[in-house]
């Protein structure tokens, strides 16, 4: 074979091997003229076989392709030009092609060395035909996507709720519009902040625990309160649901918080009914120990005015000892029965629990028939937990009348508290989280309760007391109180085997200490020497009691009888150096509103304020009933009846030199 038939033979078998490439190929020389091509180039195009063959210029493929349309209208010959021109700057180039038919063409030319250069021309419509069909399921989706969320945000935006979603960092990833109002945020704002800048380092603190639990995994209830722009106090009762995976991974949490408020006034009325229905139960056996009291002070009184003059100074000792025991005894059961009905309402405290038992073992004392034995089991350790002491003393009472009533034939009732720290295992159990526990448990010998009733004794108005004679209140209250304090409460109880009431609530040990004020008891009293003290008090007995007090003291005494009169003195009698004064007077003007005016009047003038009440007005007064900031009044306050150091001590204090 010649080598002529060599190279021919390579070039058939060259051109065949570019017959079969799916791709259109084409090679134009320097000239701008046809050197090389396969079929696939003629049948994508749909070109005319005339052109396939070697020295036909560009420009007749251009003008086959601009004659049937394939640039567009307009001018033929302008559009041949500016294509030739362009192929003949030979640069790289690639462009999409759509012809009349709708099929696309991908043209891709590379220069050669010498000049000219290749081109590849592919079909790419079935590919553009799925991008374009993956665009439009985009689009479509991203549209009922948008929808959606337009319609999640109307909804949740119009849900009287608070919602919100924290991913993990924390940050919050959704808010909706009255959750963003609540915190002084917008919905756009608040997204990609942490939830200690949203919600300030304060309430943070008091919530970085539940949000902790969450994030492990936990569902967390909690309430908390927030100042309202207007200064009102708002109650938030608040959901965190944990956002989780397959395998157990946390992702976020979601948020639900629910405006309390009036909740938690119904609440307070629903407790203060119950409390006034314990307090209607607590008065048989409270005037069963004033009638104690008064035969106490009737008995010692008749007794001395039997001796007459013959009676000697260690007779009256030994009379007056009882007698002021008595009435000390008499005081005590007042206040304590005073703030027990009227429950006023404060924060949580720091409360001593045993303390709190203290206090309603005296107000139970005497109200159980004499067939039930009543036993306090108090803690030997300094056991202290965060809650209302009141609500606590009314769940106890109420406890205990629910056990009376268990005994119809008499029995046992105890009440006691122990220190509890529960491990993981056993908190998951209780349904509490791992720490140290105040176990309260009132336990009775009566008669039980089967399942059925056991498991429905929490609901409230729920009562096996016949008609008439039971709220239904009083367990329900206690389980409000257990889950206020993140506690918990259960029942053991079976037929015939009496109930066990469990109180679990979060609590600390903490040491045990006696105020100086104790400490101080024994010591002399203070003595005045001479100064001048305004006594203001309507009652004619109470007055000169209360003055001859003052005088023994060492004190200058100068009394009214009114409001009026009292200010009238403040203002005219420069030697008066201080002032003390009842705050429930007849008149339009009460003691407060006088020591206000006295204080407008003549800034020198020490004063304090005296009352009867449980609530001492606007203020309150502190655990000794002795002189303290009167709560909200200013001014220092003295409990009545109040004995001759407590007087002292306040006088001493309020006495300007």
């Amino acid at each position: 074979m010649s080598e002529t038939s060599s190279q021919q033979a390579q070039i058939d078998l060259m051109q065949a091997a570019l017959d079969h490439i799916s791709q259109g190929f084409s090679v134009f020389d320097a000239d701008l003229r046809l050197v090389a091509w396969n079929r696939g180039l003629y049948e994508m195009l749909d070109l005319p076989h005339a052109l396939a063959r070697r020295g036909t210029h560009l420009e007749a493929f251009l003008r086959v392709n601009a004659e049937r349309g394939e640039y567009g209208p307009g001018d033929i010959e302008g559009k041949i030009q500016r294509r030739l021109e362009r192929a003949a700057r030979f640069e790289p180039h690639y462009f999409e092609r759509v012809r009349p038919n709708g099929q696309v063409i991908a043209v891709s030319g590379t220069p050669l060395p010498q000049g000219g250069f290749v081109t590849t021309y592919t079909d790419i419509t079935a590919e553009r035909r799925r991008q374009e069909k993956l665009e439009r399921t985009v689009a479509e989706r991203s549209r009922a996507l948008q929808q959606s969320e337009d319609w999640l945000r109307l909804v949740t935006d119009n849900v009287p709720a608070l919602i919100a979603y924290v991913g993990s960092g924390p940050v919050f990833r959704f808010a909706n519009r009255r959750y963003a109002d609540w915190f002084g945020q917008s919905v756009a704002s608040i997204v990609g902040r942490s939830p200690a800048e949203v919600l300030g380092p304060d309430l943070y603190a008091e919530l970085r625990p539940y949000i902790e639990w969450a994030f492990e995994g936990n569902a967390v209830s909690y309430e908390y309160s927030r100042a309202k722009p207007d200064g009102e106090l708002a109650y938030m009762r608040s959901t965190l649901i944990p956002d989780m995976t397959a395998d157990g991974r946390t992702l976020g949490i979601f948020v639900l918080s629910l405006d309390a408020s009036d909740q938690k006034r119904s609440e307070a009325a629903l407790v203060q009914s119950q409390r006034m229905d314990a307090v209607g139960q607590l008065t048989g056996g409270l005037a069963h120990d004033f009638n104690n009291l008064l035969a106490i002070l009737t008995g010692n009184l008749l007794s001395l005015k039997r001796k007459g003059a013959a009676v000697s100074a260690s007779d009256v000792e030994a009379h007056l000892a009882p007698m002021l025991q008595a009435a000390q005894r008499g005081a005590d059961l007042t206040q304590r029965l005073l703030a027990f009905s009227r429950g006023k309402a404060q924060d949580v405290i720091d409360t001593s629990l045993n303390k709190v038992l203290d206090n309603t073992a005296t107000l139970l004392a005497g109200s159980l028939p004499p067939t039930i034995r009543l036993r306090f089991e108090a803690c030997t350790d300094p056991l202290t937990a965060r809650l209302d002491p009141s609500q606590l003393e009314t769940a106890l009472v109420n406890l205990v009348f629910n056990a009376r009533d268990a005994l119809p034939d008499g029995g046992e009732i105890s009440v006691s508290l122990t220190p509890a720290t529960l491990a993981a295992k056993h908190a998951v159990a209780a349904g509490v989280t791992p720490g140290t526990y105040a176990r309260i448990v009132v336990r009775d010998t009566g008669h039980g309760m089967d399942d059925d009733t056991r498991m429905r004794v929490f609901e409230p108005f729920f009562t096996t007391k016949p008609f008439g004679t039971g709220s239904g209140l009083g367990l329900s209250m206690v389980y409000g109180l257990a889950k206020q304090v993140r506690g918990s409460v259960r029942i053991e109880s079976a037929p015939g085997e009496g109930t066990a009431v469990i109180l679990l609530l979060p609590a600390r040990l903490s040491a045990s200490g006696t105020g100086s004020r104790a400490a101080d008891a024994g010591g002399p009293l203070p003595h005045g020497a001479g100064e001048l003290v305004l006594l203001v008090e309507d009652d004619p007995a109470v007055a000169e009691t209360v003055a001859q007090q003052i005088k023994d003291l060492g004190y200058t005494v100068l009394t009214a009888e009114g409001a009026a009169d009292a200010a009238d003195l403040a203002a005219d009698v420069g030697e008066i150096r201080a002032m003390l004064s009842d705050i429930v007077m007849p008149g339009q003007m009460n003691g407060l509103a006088l020591a206000r005016k006295v204080r407008g009047l003549r800034p020198d003038i020490g004063i304090a304020l005296m009352t009867g009440y449980a609530d001492l007005g606007e203020g309150g007064a502190g655990e000794t009933g002795a002189c303290s900031a009167g709560g909200d009044t200013g001014f220092p306050v003295l409990a009545k009846p109040f004995d001759s150091r407590k007087l002292a001590e306040t006088l001493k204090a309020i006495v300007s030199p």
